[in-house]
């Protein structure tokens, strides 16, 4: 693999004090400082000495109260929901601080308005130099819901089809400056040319959005789409418009799985089989000696308290299982949100004896994001092996603990696949869009 053919690779945040570890803010050697500046731009820092393409928030919109129907347990054990800050605000001082790095952040589909999101995407994609990604999602809990109470809460499919519609009014207002609208001749005074700056005018089954944007066209024109859909619908979804399709599969064998149904989606939407990015999520636990690597996993996972992780669990299947005892199993949980999780966990159940707690702690030290445990070579080997099957494109990096996850990937991992022709040692010239080298969503 050459430096025009790299494995890809993303850092994985959430603007709080859990990321898919459960144990982040735990972390017994310091404090984790997750409502400071420093600790995101810090972050921002290594990663783009790593050379890793982007990073992106995910976000969610509400306190987790679904076990126990209570926001109790989430609240006092520290879960994925606890605090959240709002992400787009933290990318604008990532990018100060950083040149090269793409800047991803997590909106809804469901719980905003094409026109918002259109701004604050450009805004972002102007002042970071087009390095803007949107991380897609359509929101799926009753939470949510709660906290915007004039949006119907919609079922699963009607909001991918609410979905389709907001990107194609987002697409038409980014795409309402025309790239050389924007005149800015001093002399004659002549700002912009009106005749290149066009109405949206669109009315459809969810949306009226007359437009245009009051942003000229960004460098990439429109940010670079991430999703992560996982049902059926949601794959479908992801093949018409996405560029980096984000996937978390706790196995080889899922991973293969899922990128061969999402490279058949990708050819029924009529776009080529590698049009976009596949990143697989992986949480490596590092070491001089495998020894060392499993004492740093040990010692992370003794940390978790399986009742966070299964309040993190009700919450992503909008399930309450709370009043369950520990010792049941998980085939007693009937889901109604997130497809895609609960069905990842009953196959690692396999014969359905995983118990509730079993459950908890799996969701709570990783919400199963598959692990790699050895020395930086280990960890390297296991990288490429994936790439190598064609199972990914590259890798979400989900951190154990913060920041050291991501110093030990940068100064360890990053030296050998870079040594072996496998990452990049520099950036290209260009947007996130042209390093991605993708083809672009739907227009």
């Amino acid at each position: 693999m050459s430096q025009n053919n790299p494995i890809h690779f993303c850092g994985f945040l959430v603007a709080g004090p859990v990321v898919h570890s459960h144990a982040i803010w735990r972390n017994p050697a310091h404090e984790t400082p997750f409502l400071s500046l420093e600790h995101y731009a810090g972050i921002a820092r290594t990663l783009e000495r790593g050379v890793f393409d982007f990073v992106f928030f995910a976000d969610r919109l509400a306190i987790a109260d679904r076990y126990g129907d209570s926001h109790e347990m989430g609240l006092r054990l520290g879960d994925q929901d606890a605090t959240r800050m709002d992400p787009l605000p933290i990318l604008g001082a990532m990018a100060a601080v950083t040149r090269r790095l793409g800047l991803g952040a997590t909106r809804s589909t469901t719980y905003d308005a094409p026109f918002n999101i259109a701004r604050e995407f450009a805004t972002l994609d102007h002042i970071s130099g087009g390095r803007a990604a949107w991380n897609v999602v359509t929101s799926m809990n009753d939470g949510e819901a709660l906290n915007f109470g004039d949006v119907p809460h919609l079922s699963h499919d009607e909001r991918y089809d609410r979905a389709d519609e907001f990107m194609e009014v987002a697409f038409k207002l980014w795409d309402s400056w025309e790239p050389d609208a924007l005149v800015l001749d001093r002399a004659a005074g002549f700002y912009a040319d009106p005749s290149k700056v066009r109405y949206a005018n669109h009315r459809g089954t969810w949306f009226k959005s007359r437009g245009p944007l009051n942003i000229p066209r960004s460098p990439q024109g429109r940010p670079t789409i991430i999703q992560a859909g996982s049902s059926g619908r949601g794959k479908a979804f992801a093949a018409r418009w996405s560029e980096v399709i984000f996937a978390l599969q706790p196995s080889m064998a899922r991973m293969t799985a899922f990128s061969k149904d999402v490279r058949t989606a990708l050819e029924a939407a009529g776009r080529a089989p590698d049009a976009a990015k596949i990143l697989m999520a992986v949480m490596p636990f590092i070491g001089e000696t495998r020894a060392e690597a499993e004492a740093k996993r040990d010692l992370h996972d003794s940390l978790i308290d399986p009742r966070v992780g299964l309040s993190t669990l009700a919450a992503h299947a909008n399930a309450d299982f709370g009043s369950l005892p520990l010792d049941a199993t998980i085939d007693e949980i009937a889901d109604t949100g997130s497809q895609g999780n609960l069905a990842a966990l009953r196959s690692i159940a396999g014969d359905g004896s995983m118990t509730i707690a079993e459950a908890g702690r799996i969701y709570g030290r990783g919400v199963m994001c598959p692990r790699l445990v050895g020395t930086a070579e280990d960890v390297a080997d296991e990288l490429i092996a994936i790439v190598d099957s064609g199972a990914a494109d590259g890798f979400v990096i989900s951190p154990a603990f913060l920041p050291e996850t991501f110093e030990d990937f940068v100064d360890k991992v990053v030296p050998i696949l870079q040594a072996r022709g496998r990452a990049r040692t520099t950036y290209a010239d260009g947007t996130l869009r042209d390093r991605l080298a993708t083809s672009g969503g739907a227009a």
